[in-house]
């Protein structure tokens, strides 16, 4: 498949958010946005959801931060996250986008934060958090919209929290996450059909607060991220590029990988239009970044798209419609409120 030239990649600046967000999470229902949740400049949770009209460009007003989010039909699933108390709640509750209002729903059986959260068959399956204790746990469960009612299933092998998962045909992939702020390396996989977890080779190095891209071809990709902790002199950022193939169940070497250009962490990236993508985030600079990069398959290598806008880190963002859209985030030490697009456009159409 022919991939776009850097060129046919640009940004374009859509309508403000009412005020700066971070923290918040993302949903596509029927080709419209939904931001829910997140903080404000002053750290305390956002109880609102703003809903966004890519064709209309227009930004209407209508919940807990960090909160897991799934997409059933046309309603909106937020399980857990934190409470104006800091503390771990164990709400549930459905977002009915055709109706416009909430509805509580059967509550997690404890209070936790950072799930993680993906949809198979219509059920949402919910993995590890961390509870009140600041633990993390290993519990994995199904929620049934129709019964409204969650199911234990066998527990991960790993207890951990914010982990990335991913859903490929039965098998739910659980990659990375994190132990009393510490990352981890386990990356392990459910198989749905036999109800069994197997533990796959493990990520080949630590990192937090790198980029993560599940392509097409079933293959974790993870980008950059930060080696070391610390301040901004001490920090360790890392260009480093790990893929694992699924279908041969291994990491490739390194000398098949390419890494980034720069350096970076905290940063968007997505796949988007046969390319893996890269947007902003922190490195060796005094302030965010807004450079852009994009990796060509057929020449093996990472080519520099427009910058964004807006410099910003801690961003969140979505691809809808072979767009991607950048959301709020960090600029040095404000929040952003602006919303992004980065477009493909083909060349015919300006013809």
């Amino acid at each position: 498949m022919a991939v776009p030239s850097a060129q046919e990649f640009h940004w374009q600046s859509l309508a403000r958010l009412p005020s700066g967000r971070v923290y918040h999470t993302l949903s596509e229902v029927g080709g419209q946005m939904y931001m829910l949740g997140g903080c404000d400049a002053t750290g305390r949770p956002c109880p609102t959801v703003e809903l966004y009209s890519p064709e209309v460009q227009n930004t209407s007003h209508l919940f807990p931060s960090r909160a897991a989010v799934a997409v059933l039909g046309k309603q909106i699933l937020v399980v857990g996250g934190v409470g104006e108390d800091q503390s771990p709640l164990k709400v549930v509750e459905m977002y009915n986008t055709e109706e416009g209002r909430w509805r509580k729903r059967s509550a997690l059986r404890e209070a936790l934060m950072g799930v993680s959260i993906t949809v198979k068959d219509g059920r949402a399956l919910a993995v590890g958090g961390m509870g009140a204790d600041l633990l993390p746990r290993s519990i994995l469960q199904q929620y049934d919209l129709r019964k409204d009612v969650w199911a234990l299933l066998p527990p991960m092998p790993t207890p951990r929290y914010d982990a990335n998962t991913h859903l490929l045909a039965n098998k739910l992939y659980v990659a990375g996450g994190r132990q009393c702020k510490r990352p981890v390396k386990t990356f392990e996989v459910y198989d749905a059909e036999t109800r069994s977890w197997t533990t796959l080779p493990t990520m080949p190095c630590k990192r937090s607060y790198g980029g993560v891209i599940w392509d097409p071809n079933g293959r974790l990709c993870l980008l950059g991220g930060l080696r070391q902790g610390g301040g901004h002199q001490s920090s360790k950022f890392t260009k480093n590029v790990n893929i694992f193939d699924t279908n041969q169940a291994t990491w490739l070497k390194s000398e098949e990988t390419v890494p980034m250009k720069t350096k970076r962490a905290d940063f968007a990236a997505a796949y988007l239009r046969g390319r893996m993508v890269i947007a902003g985030g922190l490195g060796h600079e005094p302030s965010a970044l807004d450079t852009v990069d994009a990796f060509h398959p057929q020449k093996k290598k990472w080519e520099r798209l427009a910058p964004m806008n807006f410099p910003r880190c801690s961003t969140t963002y979505i691809i809808i419609r072979d767009r991607l859209l950048v959301v709020g985030g960090v600029n040095q030490v404000h929040i952003n409120s602006y919303l992004n697009i980065c477009l493909y456009q083909c060349r015919k159409s300006h013809q």
